[in-house]
C-alpha cells in the first residue's frame, strides 16, 4: 500500500506542476518573447501573411487546449515511456534521444502498429547507442528485415558507429547538429530529436503536422511545393510551446494521426476546431445552403465558402471552383497526382540441395551489392529483365546464371517455371518470374568467394533462411516454392481423400461404377460442369 501510496502522490504532484507551469508568469512571458521574436521575422513575408498566426491569444490558446487534451489523450508507445521518466531525463540524455531517434527512424513511411514490435526488439537487442555501434551491419539487416526501405537501417547504424568514435558518444544535442552531422537525419527527424529530447523549441513538419497546419490556415497549394514546405515550417516554429517543445510537437502530430486523419476526420473531437479555418469554411457553407433552402433574401449566395483572399497568395487554393463541397475539411491538403511506380521484371530462381548429413533441404542464396535497392540484403539468384523473354529464353538466362555462381554446369532438366510473385516497391512494381532447380549431390561446387565476381553466397535451411537479412519480396518467393512443394509432396502421398486426386489407373483398377448413389464421388470434367442441365418430364 505505501508503494501505491507513494505513486499516487508523484502523479498528483506531476499533474499540479504541470498545471501550475501552463498558467505561470514565466509560461506567459515566454510565449510573448517568442511570438515577437517570430513575428517580427515573417511580417513581411507577403506569401504567408493571410496564413500566419499573429494574434498572442489565439496561439496561447491553441497551446493550451493541445498540450491540455495530449495529456489525456495520448497513445502509450514504448518510446514515449522512455522519454516521460524523469529518472533517465536527469541522468542520460544519450539514452534518451537515442531511444527517440530509433523510433523516428523507424516511423518513415511506416505505421504505429508495424513499428512498436520491431522498437521493442531493437532496444532490447541494443539498448544504447554504443550496443548498436557494435553490431555488424548484417545482424542490423536482419533485425529490420520485414519493414522496409532497408536504407534506413543502414544509416542508423553508420549514425551510432559515427556518434561513438567521433563524438566519444555523446550525441549532438541541436537540430542543427543533429541534421548536419548524421546520416539519414533530414530537418523533421532532427527538429524532432532535439525538440523530444533536449527542449529545444523548434517545431517540426511531418505528414501529420502538414495536414493540421494547412487545415488550421487553410493553406490549399500544392503542399509538396517548396513555397507551402517553408510556409508550414515557419507556422510550426511559431506555434511550438517554449516550455513544452516535445510534448507540443508530439501533440500536433497525435491530433493528426488519431483525429485531423486523411479521411473521415473526427471534427467533433478536435481541441483546436474553434481555430480552424477549413471548418470554418464548411460552416460558412452550411449556412449559406440553408438561407437558400429557406427562400432567404441572399437566395443567389453561391454555395461556396469565403476562402481567405489573399490577393495573388500562392498558399490558397487556385480557385474557388477548387472547393469540392463533400470533401469539406478534407479539401486540405492539396497534393499533386503520383507517379505511376515503374515496372519492371525480374527472373529469380530457388535453388536447393539435400544435405547428406541429415537430408535436411538447404536453399542457395546470395547477397546484393552494398548499394542501390536492398543494399547488403540476401536473395535467390536474381536477373533484371530488360524485355520481355520467352520462357525459352529465360530459362537460358538463368540456367547461364547459375553455372556462373554454381562454377559447375547446370542442366535444364530439374528446372522448372513455378509462376509469378508482385510485389510493390515505393516506386516500382516488380514481378518476379518464379523458377527452382534442385541438386541432389549436397557436393555441387560453388564458385570460391575470393572471385571478385561472385557475390557473396551461402547455402541455408528453412529456418536459417528466415533468419537471414531477406526482403520481403523474396520471402513471397519462398512462400510460393513452399506452398507449391506442399501440394506436390500431398499430390504424390496419394492422400485422396483430403486432396480429392485419383489416377486414371486407380479409377479403374477400382471399385465400379454404382449407379446414382456413389456419383457425388467422382470429379466431372469442365464439359459437363458448365453443359446445362436437362429437365426431367414432370
Amino acid at each position: 500500500m505505501s508503494k501505491l501510496r507513494t505513486a499516487v502522490m508523484v502523479r498528483k504532484t506531476s499533474l499540479k506542476r504541470k498545471q501550475n507551469v501552463e498558467h505561470s508568469p514565466q509560461r506567459k512571458r515566454l510565449c510573448q518573447e517568442r511570438i515577437k521574436e517570430e513575428s517580427s521575422r515573417i511580417v513581411n513575408v507577403t506569401e504567408i501573411d493571410c496564413h500566419s498566426f499573429k494574434d498572442l491569444t489565439e496561439i496561447c490558446s491553441i497551446r493550451a487546449r493541445l498540450l491540455s487534451w495530449y495529456d489525456k489523450n495520448k497513445r502509450e508507445l514504448p518510446w514515449r515511456r522512455m522519454v516521460r521518466s524523469e529518472a533517465v531525463a536527469e541522468s542520460d540524455l544519450n539514452k534518451r534521444s537515442y531511444a527517440v531517434w530509433v523510433s523516428e527512424i523507424m516511423l518513415q513511411q511506416t505505421q504505429v502498429a508495424t513499428v512498436i514490435s520491431y522498437y521493442n526488439k531493437w532496444i532490447q537487442r541494443w539498448p544504447t547507442l554504443q550496443d548498436l555501434a557494435k553490431a555488424t551491419l548484417e545482424e542490423v539487416n536482419e533485425m529490420w528485415s520485414g519493414l522496409g526501405y532497408y536504407s534506413r537501417g543502414r544509416r542508423l547504424h553508420e549514425g551510432a558507429q559515427k556518434v561513438l568514435a567521433e563524438f566519444n558518444g555523446e550525441m549532438p544535442k541541436s537540430a542543427e547538429e543533429l541534421q548536419k552531422l548524421l546520416p539519414g537525419v533530414g530537418r523533421y527527424t532532427a527538429s524532432a530529436i532535439a525538440s523530444i529530447s533536449f527542449g529545444q523549441v523548434t517545431g517540426v513538419v511531418d505528414g501529420n503536422v502538414v495536414r493540421v497546419l494547412c487545415r488550421m490556415r487553410a493553406i490549399g497549394a500544392d503542399s509538396t511545393s517548396t513555397a507551402v514546405t517553408e510556409a508550414l515550417w515557419t507556422l510550426a516554429n511559431i506555434l511550438v510551446d517554449p516550455v513544452r517543445p516535445g510534448d507540443f510537437n508530439q501533440a500536433v502530430m497525435e491530433l493528426g494521426a488519431i483525429v485531423c486523419t486523411p479521411k473521415a476526420p473526427l471534427c467533433s473531437e478536435c481541441p483546436v476546431q474553434a481555430h480552424c479555418r477549413a471548418y470554418q469554411q464548411v460552416i460558412k457553407e452550411e449556412k449559406a445552403i440553408s438561407k437558400r433552402l429557406l427562400g432567404n433574401t441572399m437566395s443567389k449566395l453561391s454555395c461556396t465558402p469565403d476562402i481567405e483572399e489573399c490577393g495573388s497568395c500562392s498558399l490558397c487554393l487556385p480557385d474557388k471552383k477548387s472547393w469540392v463541397s463533400s470533401l469539406g475539411v478534407m479539401n486540405f491538403p492539396r497534393k499533386p497526382a503520383k507517379k505511376p511506380p515503374r515496372t519492371e521484371r525480374t527472373l529469380t530462381c530457388v535453388v536447393t540441395r539435400k544435405r547428406n548429413t541429415d537430408d535436411t533441404e538447404e536453399y542457395f542464396i546470395i547477397q546484393r551489392p552494398k548499394f542501390g535497392l536492398l543494399a547488403g540484403m540476401w536473395e535467390f539468384p536474381s536477373i533484371l529483365m530488360e524485355a520481355e523473354l520467352t520462357e525459352t529464353k529465360q530459362k537460358h538466362i538463368i540456367l547461364d546464371r547459375l553455372a556462373e555462381l554454381m562454377g559447375s554446369s547446370v542442366t535444364e532438366a530439374n528446372l522448372q517455371h513455378l509462376g509469378e510473385v508482385v510485389h510493390i516497391f515505393s516506386h516500382i512494381h516488380q514481378t518476379y518470374h518464379v523458377y527452382s532447380n534442385s541438386f541432389s549431390d549436397s557436393t555441387v561446387d560453388t564458385v570460391k568467394q575470393e572471385e571478385t565476381e561472385c557475390p557473396p553466397f551461402r547455402w541455408v535451411t528453412k529456418a536459417e533462411f528466415h533468419q537471414s537479412a531477406v526482403s520481403t519480396a523474396m520471402k513471397k518467393v519462398f512462400r510460393l516454392y513452399g506452398n507449391l512443394c506442399m501440394n506436390e509432396k500431398l499430390f504424390n502421398k496419394g492422400d485422396k481423400q483430403e486432396c480429392g486426386f485419383e489416377t486414371f489407373g486407380e479409377k479403374r483398377k477400382g471399385r465400379k461404377h454404382k449407379g446414382p448413389k456413389d456419383s457425388g464421388r467422382i470429379q466431372l470434367s469442365m464439359d459437363s460442369f458448365f453443359r446445362p442441365a436437362v429437365k426431367e418430364p414432370l
